[in-house]
């Protein structure tokens, strides 16, 4: 099993590697060491291991676990909560009010994930564990969690991404759990020292309006961190969400000569890749670099959203 010991972004935040798609640095736990021990995302089910491994390596056990967050319920994000929660007994699942029924009953979402997935779904996302209705805790808009004497944490409704999709405000490190609504960082690319960060825009909830305006929203914070569930954490937050911001037009604008030509999302995710590489050539990446493993599957997932909004529009 691929390992690596957990990140202390703090004294009090860790990062464990799920290993999503079989890689690293690819999609992110957060574990909170308050009073009430809390973990933000818990990746699909096949990171789960992983998880248990870093809270084993981080001297805790599954039963301190009190809280699991989930930002939203994609699978990539929340497919694990079923899984994990079995073994931690005394947690609850955090979740959008517009999520909770999906974590009860998750056939539906599954299927929208093998549509995208297709002949990998099994492997990437398997075992979907449903979650017990009591076992949940559901938080909306300026919705509180008080996870240590000196810790509560705030809920900000995030839709753009997925109208499920709520922030996870941190008040003692001025920072903002993510999930997907602005944006992926490319841990690959940081390490080279080209801080790089893209929007994602994947089916079938996909909105650039409210998008922008969740962008907007983290701004007027005036933030010092933002926890990507894809990957890691930024201590230049203006930065990141003002790259997600210029490049969301691109994307649109690229997206809508595509739609205009009667042409489908292979062709929008090649038109998609190609304005990234000439953006990355520019910063001395060359187009074999690693980073592209995971940036070519986005890509593709960010097509599939876009088109998809195209003919949401057209239908109106």
């Amino acid at each position: 099993m691929q390992s690596k010991h957990p990140i202390h972004l703090d004294n009090r935040i860790r990062l464990i590697d799920g290993f999503d798609l079989g890689v690293p640095n690819r999609t992110g736990t957060y574990v909170i060491d308050e009073e009430q021990l809390t973990i933000v995302e818990t990746g699909p089910s096949p990171s789960v291991r992983h998880v248990k491994n870093g809270l084993e390596k981080l001297g805790f056990q599954l039963d301190q676990v009190k809280y699991i967050i989930v930002t939203h319920i994609h699978l990539d994000h929340a497919g694990g909560a079923g899984l994990l929660i079995r073994d931690c007994p005394n947690a609850s699942v955090i979740v959008h009010p517009r999520g909770e029924r999906h974590l009860i009953d998750p056939k539906r979402l599954a299927a929208g994930a093998r549509a995208v997935y297709g002949d990998s779904f099994s492997e990437l996302f398997e075992p979907i564990v449903p979650v017990d209705a009591d076992r949940i805790i559901v938080k909306g808009d300026g919705d509180t969690l008080e996870i240590g004497s000196s810790c509560m944490l705030e809920f900000l409704d995030t839709p753009g991404h997925a109208k499920h999709h709520f922030c996870i405000y941190d008040p003692i490190s001025n920072g903002v759990f993510t999930g997907d609504t602005v944006g992926v960082r490319y841990q690959q690319l940081i390490d080279q020292g080209v801080p790089f960060f893209l929007p994602s825009t994947s089916p079938n909830q996909f909105n650039p309006d409210a998008m922008q305006a969740a962008i907007a929203r983290l701004q007027a914070l005036n933030l010092d961190r933002i926890y990507y569930g894809h990957f890691g954490m930024t201590n230049t937050p203006n930065l990141a969400l003002q790259q997600v911001a210029n490049w969301l037009p691109l994307f649109l604008d690229i997206g809508q000569q595509v739609w205009k030509e009667g042409l489908g999302y292979d062709e929008l995710a090649k038109r998609l890749l190609s304005a990234v590489k000439v953006e990355l050539r520019a910063k001395g990446i060359p187009d074999d670099h690693e980073a592209y493993i995971v940036i070519n599957l986005d890509m593709q997932v960010c097509a599939l959203g876009i088109i998809d909004f195209f003919k949401k529009l057209e239908e109106r």
